[in-house]
């Protein structure tokens, strides 16, 4: 940064901006910095060697005001001294013009049309720099709006002497492809490659590899035939044909080896025919780039994949596994990676070669990069089969308990639930499994309540194999391991649930503990606070299901009942109360509402509702009339004529405007004529309580009160009501009331009021 080719100024402004401390600071600096090159970039130019706007100074301004826009500030007061600058003389002047228009200018800004003609005649220009700095702005500048204007320039200089026109030519007339392919279509920029990859040139004829890669990806087949061509030019680069310039650490052009490689997978992708031509050479690539420096490495690998792309053959899959091998042997994180995923590439469609490098994929997962365990996992995950499935769950359910990160937490818990439902040898392991991964802290949540439900079912109907002495030792074993969790501190809602509903079921298998010690536990479970109340009903339930069981309520199992026939929760509360009745008056039906292992038996409904004949007829004997079940509205009886007169209709008619008065309103006030006062005296939208509180109603404006003078009180703050002893109720004072009756013929004095 300190060279004789940068002002003070430059340097200043690249030091000050790197040690900015803040986006604050660095906006101070820059908006420092474009009044400075307004200031000179509007001045007229002259011959004052001291004057900041001299030609040979005009660089600088541009690259500076790059950094400008860069930053995200506006720099559009310089964009015409860019486009000045690319007309310049010097070829330096008009790359950096060209570059700043290119980096600064937006596609559609008017000042990219300014450029076409610089852009045409440097094209046509004599000079190679001048040829090699337009294809470069062809690339960045042009529009699919100018393509026609430049694209037999460009088409031109593909005959050009210079390789490094043509190599540039070649590219910008890819990119004009992409913008307009009606101007330059695929047809005709498939035949110009075809010429272009036999160039005498190597580094044109890899120039051409790279668009020819880009069209393979997009459609092969009009690329099928070349795959000779490439073959013999991969033979030529491997056996050191081309000039040792092209050598990298002795390596034979690596990068034009990794272009011919993936260009090849592509081309043999489900093609027998294709691959057949390529298997010998791919084979010998392996062998001649495997000398033990990066950029061999980088070959093997591309190998290994196109390997597992192209038509499969047992050979060429030996040599990739062997390679692999070396891989996943190196002491160097980078090679280790690199052998696990070629690894994974190719287990994914031939698992057999996964068992002879299983043991080294698991010392990967001991390796303190993260990044190469994350991509371990994946690949035990698809190496998994029914031989080795117990292993690799067992090592993915040890790594889901070490690590805290979410994400992988997630994707560890679904692999384990993948594994164990598709590849478990028996049910215990299964249920086993499920049940660590319940138990485990923070995974539990994550996991699908749907799991929770298959294991449930699956305890419930057994391994369906009509085998009930083996699917009570599957119970058994499911309910011990539930037994020996009783006293965990803390547990997920799924694994409570499931714990709950599989001891009220199944608990009475347990030989050597007694049920109620099984109640006792399940008491104190459902007394924790920290539970939801989903789960605190489960656990209840299970309680009544022991006790049915048992025979006898312990005194825990009562207590608990009688707390919760208080609960807050209204399920849980009427439950108990229901279990409550069961219990004391009605105890020879607890065995019949809590069969033992019924879980699975259908619940038999009857339709009739036998059950309430009595009552229906003790209805009918008192002269009740009969049910009548109105008739199906869906039905296509009684259409027609009369049908269709008597569906109803939409009444469209609108409503009569209200009155000022309404008629009610008027008549009330005819009989009682203080209730238009007292409707009047509260607002006439509000009710006055006995306390003087209005409480309003809505609408507002005219309408019907309430005279609630005299009326007390009698809730509290809490919405509950007071005690009798501390309400006040003050007597109503009676309502005048008029009726009709005859005149007499003296008239009483009236009675005081009480």
């Amino acid at each position: 940064m300190s060279g004789s080719h940068l002002s003070r100024d430059f340097f200043a402004l690249v030091k000050a901006i790197g040690e900015s401390k803040s986006k604050q600071e660095e906006d101070r600096i820059i908006l420092g910095e474009i009044q400075t090159l307004k200031k000179i970039l509007s001045s007229p130019p002259t011959n004052d060697p001291s004057n900041g706007s001299a030609k040979k100074k005009a660089k600088e301004y541009l690259v500076r005001l790059m950094y400008v826009e860069m930053l995200g500030h506006d720099g559009s007061f310089g964009y015409i001294k860019a486009v000045e600058l690319a007309a310049a003389q010097s070829i330096v002047h008009k790359r950096t013009g060209y570059l700043a228009c290119g980096a600064c200018l937006s596609p559609d800004h008017e000042f990219r049309f300014m450029l076409i003609n610089r852009l045409q005649r440097d094209l046509a220009s004599s000079n190679i720099l001048e040829v090699c700095a337009a294809l470069t702005a062809v690339v960045r500048l042009i529009t699919q709006d100018m393509v026609a204007t430049v694209v037999n320039d460009v088409t031109k200089l593909l005959s050009h002497q210079n390789d490094l026109v043509r190599k540039k030519a070649i590219i910008a007339l890819h990119r004009l492809h992409q913008l307009d392919s009606s101007n330059i279509t695929a047809t005709d920029l498939t035949a110009h490659l075809r010429r272009i990859l036999c160039d005498r040139d190597p580094s044109v004829m890899g120039a051409s590899l790279c668009v020819i890669e880009k069209m393979t990806i997009k459609d092969a087949a009009p690329f099928k035939d070349l795959v000779p061509s490439l073959v013999s030019i991969l033979k030529q680069v491997v056996e050191h044909r081309l000039p040792s310039e092209f050598d990298y650490h002795r390596v034979p052009a690596p990068w034009l080896q990794m272009k011919l490689v993936r260009i090849l997978s592509l081309l043999g992708k489900g093609d027998k025919a294709s691959s057949e031509g390529m298997y010998a050479i791919l084979a010998d690539t392996v062998k001649r780039a495997d000398t033990g420096i990066n950029a061999g490495f980088a070959i093997v690998y591309e190998v290994v994949k196109a390997v597992t792309i192209i038509y499969p053959n047992t050979t060429l899959l030996d040599v990739a596994a062997e390679a692999i091998s070396r891989f996943m042997e190196s002491s160097n994180h980078n090679l280790k990676y690199l052998g696990v995923t070629g690894l994974a590439m190719i287990v994914k469609d031939h698992p057999q070669y996964a068992a002879a490098h299983q043991l080294a994929v698991v010392e990967c997962l001991d390796d303190p990069d993260e990044t190469l365990q994350r991509k371990t996992l994946d690949l035990l995950f698809s190496m998994c089969n029914p031989v080795n499935c117990e292993f690799i769950a067992a090592k993915l359910l040890s790594f889901l308990k070490d690590t805290s990160d979410e994400f992988l937490r997630k994707d560890l818990t679904k692999k384990i639930v993948v594994i164990s439902e598709r590849y478990a040898p028996n049910q215990q392991w299964y249920i086993s499994t499920i049940i660590t991964l319940f138990s485990i802290p923070g995974a539990g949540e994550l996991v699908d309540p749907e799991i929770a439900q298959n294991l449930m079912s699956l305890l419930a109907e057994g391994g369906g194999d009509d085998d009930e002495e083996e699917d009570n030792a599957m119970r058994m074993a499911a309910v011990e391991t539930f037994v020996n969790l009783l006293d965990e501190p803390q547990m997920p809602p799924i694994l409570l649930q499931t714990l709950a509903w599989s001891l009220g079921e199944y608990a009475f298998l347990l030989e050597d503990i007694e049920l109620s010690e099984i109640i006792e536990d399940l008491c104190k479970l459902a007394r924790r606070t920290v539970i939801g109340e989903s789960s605190r009903r489960y656990l209840v339930t299970a309680v009544f299901k022991l006790v049915s069981q048992l025979g006898t309520c312990p005194p825990c199992a009562a207590h608990l009942v009688d707390d919760y026939t208080k609960s807050r929760d209204p399920i849980l509360q009427q439950s108990c109360i229901e279990f409550q009745s069961l219990i004391t008056e009605n105890v020879q039906l607890l065995t019949e509402v809590f069969p033992v292992d019924a879980s699975c038996e259908d619940v038999g409904a009857d339709e009739n509702l036998s059950i309430v004949q009595g009552f229906v007829d003790q209805a009918l004997a008192r002269g009740m009339n009969p049910y009548n079940p109105p008739e199906d509205e869906d039905s296509d009886e009684g259409e027609g004529a009369e049908g269709q007169a008597s569906k109803p209709v939409f009444n469209i008619t609108p409503y009569e405007k209200p009155s000022a008065q309404p008629q009610q309103y008027q008549q009330q006030q005819a009989i009682n004529p203080s209730f238009s006062s007292s409707s009047d005296a509260s607002g006439g939208g509000s009710l006055s309580s006995g306390g003087g509180n209005p409480v309003q109603l809505g609408g507002g404006g005219a309408g019907v009160g309430l005279r609630l003078s005299g009326v007390a009180n009698v809730w509290g703050p809490s919405m509950e009501v007071k005690k009798e002893e501390e309400v006040k109720v003050a007597e109503p004072e009676p309502a005048p009331v008029v009726v009709d009756v005859p005149a007499p013929v003296a008239a009483a004095p009236a009675p005081a009021p009480a």
